[in-house]
């Protein structure tokens, strides 16, 4: 039997928790002398180094004495929540991650929540100690009442505190301890967690917790062998989540030894392993002995709470950079999807060039159309809307729990925009010139509003977003206050027209641009939409007007973000997504066209 124990690094975006897996990896000599590291070397995406946050929970694991320890690195945000949700599942304790000046936000309570319900007993690591604005013993404080708050038992209440700055990969067991490494980490974890038991000999019990795809071997089931053992070649049978049965054989068996997957013969009761071979393997299947048949609860995977339409770029510059642009292309890559992204839903709309995509979030849609322009797609996307449910006979909506931070001088401009959003504050408090404030907004209501909130904080707000629950629907919400400026022509701008116009609004493009007819290219600054012709150049005479020419200082246009795009864009207008260009556009392109399709929503 092998000593294993199983450990998941929570904490809120941010935290330090990718860093802190960097240092357990580094100090337990996963790497080599000679190797180059790069830092969060778990976030192995593009889009989340980008990004800076982890968006795909991993595995990995390291050798402590003769331990095994896996570890699994989870997302941190609100959208990837039901990826926590069965990581929870499959570990023995969870290290939380709170920063020493932040304190717990919401999404620590939620994944915290989650712990506390599968009967863990966490570990809790302050981390950046060395902020000049910590507050170490307020914070510590704040987390006794979280637990509290969360009905945490006596024994779940006596949790071990320890004290690190994982960037420098130091971890101590008090504050005024010199620490130079991170083995007072390791010695908590299995001081604090019982080794796995010895299961091996009981009959298999192995649940399905989350995906991955292979190209070779197809689609791959990840999770912790709760009891017996798994073997390469083995017959089981796989139960779903609706308790039906089928044999199938296992044809590779994997463990992770530091960051890499290795093959093996057989793995044991208590690690987390990969197997192939099993056709249309999905969250929460059971694996048991043919013989014996004892499937765990089924995983529950929460639904989506937005949705919006994919669908062909029929745009005039369609094809001019994308390598995949038919609804075939795109329906295979959706599916292709659905294989490891389980939080996602694929529906018909009943036309064969759009698609309607599902997920929990507007991060969670946007990662899904970024990872498909850089892999070559073109495809055209609808405003995100709210999926709704019916309880009771009546109509509910989604609504989140917000917090936001701002400096003193703006809490005033945030009451009444968050209020015009239908947003109901539950909380505001004051520290050294920031106010916190508490609240739950309906989620169409934080449609668009980043944009807005950025601009009205000068950037200096901090904005936290997690899912709370349905609530009766809210009413109306008051839209976009401008109007959309939408070129008349096609051609290339000119900086001439551009210059010309540029006081009746702010333009996304800059001078020679490609444009056409239909397409969006600047916020008007009334509330109706306004018909502009960017390609005009001026006439050219024979006398030449000195200094003129040369004046024209043309405004810096708007950088055009695909999360903006999806924020900005009205219910009649798209964003055109292709690998090198994002573009905004009328669904109608010609102006009689718009006429008429507003003369029939008023009919």
């Amino acid at each position: 039997m092998k000593k294993i124990i199983n450990i998941a690094v929570i904490a809120h975006v941010d935290a330090g928790k990718s860093t802190l897996v960097d240092a357990m990896l580094k100090s337990a000599g996963v790497f080599h002398e000679n190797q180059v590291v790069v830092d969060q070397v778990m976030d192995s995406d593009d889009i989340e180094r980008e990004r800076g946050i982890t968006i795909y929970s991993k595995n990995c694991s390291v050798e402590y004495g003769d331990i095994k320890i896996n570890i699994v690195d989870t997302p941190g945000h609100a959208d990837f929540s039901s990826e926590v949700e069965r990581i929870i599942k499959t570990v023995d304790t969870v290290i939380l991650i709170v920063d020493s000046a932040e304190g717990p936000m919401p999404q620590t309570r939620f994944v915290l929540n989650k712990a506390l319900e599968n009967g863990l007993k966490p570990i809790l690591l302050i981390n950046k100690i060395d902020k000049q604005d910590r507050r170490v013993e307020e914070v510590i404080e704040e987390v006794y009442e979280l637990f509290m708050d969360l009905d945490a038992t006596d024994e779940q209440l006596e949790f071990p505190i320890l004290y690190g700055i994982t960037k420098k990969q130091i971890v101590q067991r008090s504050l005024d301890q010199d620490a130079t490494n991170i083995k007072d980490l390791f010695d908590t974890i299995v001081e604090h967690t019982p080794l796995y038991p010895d299961y091996d000999n009981d009959p298999l019990q192995f649940q399905v917790s989350s995906l991955a795809y292979d190209e070779y071997v197809g689609r791959l089931g990840i999770g912790r062998i709760t009891k017996g053992q798994v073997k390469k070649g083995q017959q089981v049978a796989v139960v779903d989540n609706n308790g039906n049965v089928k044999r199938q054989s296992i044809s590779k068996v994997y463990v992770y030894e530091g960051l890499k997957r290795v093959e093996t013969q057989v793995a044991y009761a208590g690690d987390i392993v990969m197997v192939a071979g099993v056709d249309d393997i999905s969250i929460g299947n059971t694996l048991n002995n043919v013989d014996h048949i004892d499937p765990l609860p089924p995983i529950i995977i929460e639904e989506p709470t937005l949705s919006m339409n994919f669908m062909v770029n029929a745009s005039p510059f369609a094809g001019r950079d994308g390598k995949y642009v038919t609804s075939r292309n795109i329906k295979e890559r959706l599916e292709k999807e659905l294989e490891v992204n389980v939080g996602l839903r694929v529906d018909d709309t009943g036309s064969a060039d759009s698609f309607k995509v599902s997920g929990r979030g507007e991060l969670h849609l946007s990662i899904l159309i970024e990872n498909m322009r850089r892999e070559g797609y073109e495809l055209a996307i609808s405003k995100p809307q709210v999926i709704t449910q019916i309880i009771d006979g009546k109509k509910h909506e989604p609504i989140e729990t917000v917090i936001i931070e701002v400096p003193e001088a703006y809490s005033g401009t945030m009451i009444s925009q968050i209020s015009l959003r239908q947003g109901e504050m539950t909380d505001m408090t004051e520290d050294r010139g920031m106010v916190k404030q508490y609240w739950r907004v309906p989620t169409r209501g934080l449609i668009g509003f980043r944009g807005d909130f950025i601009n009205s904080t000068r950037g200096e707000g901090t904005m936290v977003r997690q899912f709370f629950g349905y609530e009766p629907y809210k009413g109306a919400i008051q839209q976009r206050q401008n109007g959309s400026m939408v070129s008349t022509e096609q051609g290339v701008s000119m900086a001439y027209s551009i210059f010309n116009l540029q006081e009746r609004g702010q333009f996304f493009i800059g001078a020679q641009t490609d444009v056409y007819e239909g397409m969006i290219v600047g916020i008007a600054a009334r509330d109706t939409d306004m018909d502009v012709n960017p390609t005009k150049n001026k006439k050219q005479t024979a006398i030449r007007s000195s200094g003129r020419d040369e004046a024209m200082k043309l405004t810096p246009p708007v950088q055009l973000t695909l999360e903006y795009a999806l924020e900005f864009i009205r219910d009649d207008e798209l964003v055109e997504v292709t690998p090198l260009n994002i573009r905004l556009r009328k669904r109608f392109l010609k102006p009689h066209e718009r006429k008429a399709a507003i003369r029939n929503v008023q009919e």
